[in-house]
């Protein structure tokens, strides 16, 4: 694993790999952002800004938050329109959306997870927040009935309370910035929490996973537990839950080794 300080990696574990044998060069993959709950897809404008700089095509979609199934047969739409590989980043709830989406997306080359739910088949979003010690999240969120497409009409919705909104989800972002994303908030339909996941796509593809040490929404022991149990490359970082905001080229230089790791298998098997 590699570390670093804050700003920076705190670590990386990268698998043994053999000699490249070089051969023609396959297009760059694209890489596809998902966003999890309490935001939106403005939240990874750092990260794309970096990515882009770097030559990569990138799409971050909006996540509708809705509930898993629907989520993942969005993004799986979104990936169908794409003729090239994939790789595929999820931040939050939106590790849960690409797990569950790319399982049978077959351009989809390598999944990266940042501060993510890898749910394994069977397994709920709340079945991982109830297995590890609770973080100071608790007592944070506030569950509201609004609006919503539904037969009913309405839907239970949960946000994070605005006066807590910094404490837990980002509390190495300045006040300035966090009382923006604090009501600007997307709220997620509570019944997502309990959606369960099909067959992980981690099962079958090279996983990537930016563990957060400092995360007060999901637990960094539960992050930990995740990564290994799909065998990823681990990077750790001094950083809250908000981490595609405060620690951009870090999560930025973990996907940049995603599409060269898969960019360079690309070219060995098309020898």
């Amino acid at each position: 694993m590699r570390a670093v300080s804050a700003g920076a990696w705190l670590g990386s574990r990268k698998p043994s790999e053999g000699s490249p044998v070089h051969g023609p060069t396959p297009p760059p993959p694209t890489v596809v952002l998902v966003h999890g709950a309490f935001t939106d897809a403005s939240s990874w404008a750092k990260v794309i800004r970096l990515l882009r700089t770097a030559g990569l095509t990138v799409l971050a979609p909006a996540n509708p938050l809705r509930g898993l199934a629907q989520d993942a047969s969005y993004i799986r739409s979104v990936l169908g329109q794409i003729t090239v590989p994939v790789v595929l980043v999820g931040h939050g709830y939106g590790g849960a959306v690409i797990t569950h989406a790319a399982a049978d997306a077959d351009n989809t080359v390598a999944l990266c997870y940042v501060a993510a739910f890898g749910l394994d088949a069977g397994e709920s979003v709340s079945d991982i927040m109830n297995r590890f010690a609770r973080t100071p999240r608790t007592g944070a969120t506030v569950t509201d009935a609004r609006p919503a497409p539904s037969p009913a009409g309405r839907q239970s919705e949960v946000y994070i309370r605005k006066e807590r909104f910094r404490q837990v989800y980002a509390a190495d972002l300045s006040p300035r910035v966090t009382d923006v994303l604090a009501v600007t908030q997307r709220p997620i339909a509570r019944s997502t929490l309990n959606d369960t996941s099909g067959p992980p796509a981690w099962a079958s593809k090279p996983s990537w996973y930016a563990i957060s040490a400092a995360d007060r929404i999901l637990s960094p022991v539960a992050q930990r537990f995740m990564a290994q149990r799909m065998a990823a490359t681990e990077y750790l970082l001094k950083a809250s839950h908000a981490v595609v905001l405060s620690q951009p080229g870090a999560v930025t230089a973990m996907i940049q080794e995603a599409v060269e790791h898969v960019t360079d298998r690309g070219s060995t098997h098309s020898e």
